[in-house]
C-alpha cells in the first residue's frame, strides 16, 4: 500500500492505486459493505475520504490476508465499529492491557 497524501478527498483511481486494487473490485465492495459509501461530486464521480480509504484497507485485510468471506468481513467490521468483540478478542485485549500495565510499572520503578 502506498501512503495517502494529505488530501481531503480521493478519486477512485487514486484510491485503487493507494490500496492496490482494481476499480471494479472497489465498486463491488461498495455494493456489499454498508460502511463503504463514498460521496459523489457534482460530476457524479466518487470521492473517498481518508476514513473511506481506511475502511477499504480493513476490507482488503480481512478478505485477502485473514481469509474472511464477504459476510464474515462485513460482520467483523460492524463489530469493530460498534466495539462488540468476540470472546477471543476480549481475551487478547485483556492480555495486551495486562502487559501494558506491567510495562508501565517497570518504567515507573526505574530510576531516572
Amino acid at each position: 500500500m502506498s501512503e495517502p497524501t494529505d488530501k481531503l478527498y480521493y478519486k477512485i483511481g487514486e484510491v485503487c492505486e493507494i490500496c492496490r486494487i482494481e476499480p471494479h473490485v472497489l465498486r463491488y465492495w461498495e455494493s456489499e459493505f454498508s460502511l463503504l459509501c463514498p460521496n459523489k461530486n457534482r460530476a457524479g464521480q466518487r470521492t473517498y475520504s481518508k476514513k473511506d480509504v481506511e475502511v477499504i484497507e480493513s476490507i482488503k485485510r480481512l478478505l485477502y490476508d485473514e481469509g474472511y468471506t464477504i459476510a464474515g468481513a462485513n460482520k467483523r467490521l460492524t463489530q469493530e465499529r460498534r466495539g462488540n468483540f468476540t470472546p477471543d478478542d476480549r481475551q487478547i485485549l485483556s492480555e495486551v492491557a495486562d502487559e501494558l500495565k506491567d510495562l508501565i510499572a517497570l518504567l515507573e520503578d526505574e530510576p531516572a
